[in-house]
């Protein structure tokens, strides 16, 4: 397990903590980010491989040599899509504390009971 594995899970857990323990829906909404970013490291950790190079495929590195010499790109085509679609999430939820803020001049989660069963 690498360092930014540990990293990784510890970002996830520390995220984690902040969206359960947090009555803030801002500290709620970074607490979401900070588990984002941990799942981002853990995927790229998995993928990288120590004394491979970058994927791609030129005049230094033959076609048939390829497979044994460079790193599966997909995990870090993955990570590059999820960075976008967890920043468009965030910035979804950020509208609506925005939103929630001006309706009830708070954004204590305990404030909001409209929805609640």
């Amino acid at each position: 397990m690498t360092l930014v594995s540990v990293i990784g899970f510890i970002l996830i857990v520390v995220g984690l903590w902040g969206m359960l323990t947090q009555r803030n829906l801002i500290k709620i909404i970074i607490g979401f980010s900070i588990i984002d970013t941990g799942i981002h490291l853990l995927i790229v950790s998995i993928g990288f491989i120590k004394g491979r190079t970058a994927p791609i495929i030129d005049t230094t590195i033959s076609k048939i040599d390829a497979v044994n010499r460079v790193v599966d790109p997909i995990p870090s085509a993955l990570v590059l899509t999820a960075i976008v679609i967890g920043l468009a999430v965030t910035a979804l939820m950020l509208v609506y504390a925005i939103n929630l803020y001006q309706r009830k001049q708070s954004l204590d989660i305990n404030d909001f009971e409209e929805l609640k069963w």
